[in-house]
């Protein structure tokens, strides 16, 4: 069976995060995974540690969606690694659809071969801070 695209893992990551789905979520990293996520903790160490994050984000969400986008994708494979980076966008649905909100970051994967597709060894996100004062931009228009 051919192995899946490296890009493939975003959409099962936006189609996991709609949908609420921990293990389907967790399905995509490496049981090693470390994660240097933007909010709160410095790092998530293994999949267990980033299980709780994702746990944690899911329960906050009460009756609402997060619809997640990717822009300006970019991807070097070779056959043992592969790094993707990207825009992503988190956005804030109502129980109904409206868009409540959102934020923008960049978001750069390291990706092993497993499985038949591909699983995430290293997640970094990041958006750019103002030098002045420190504060974080999550608008990438603005």
């Amino acid at each position: 069976m051919a192995r899946s695209a490296p890009i493939d893992v975003l959409a099962s990551y936006a189609t996991a995060v709609y949908a609420r789905d921990v293990d389907a979520l967790l399905a995509l990293y490496h049981q090693d995974v470390t994660v240097y996520d933007m909010w709160e903790q410095w790092l998530y160490d293994g999949q267990p540690a980033w299980r709780g994050m994702v746990e944690g984000w899911f329960g906050s969400l009460g009756d609402e969606r997060v619809q997640v986008t990717f822009d300006d994708v970019r991807s070097t494979v070779t056959p043992d690694m592969a790094t993707v980076h990207a825009i992503v966008t988190y956005a804030g649905l109502s129980a109904g659809g409206e868009r409540l909100r959102a934020m923008n970051n960049r978001v750069t994967l390291t990706l092993v071969p497993g499985g038949n597709g591909w699983l995430i060894l290293h997640e970094h996100s990041s958006a750019p801070a103002a030098f002045e004062s420190g504060k974080v931009n999550l608008n990438r228009l603005g």
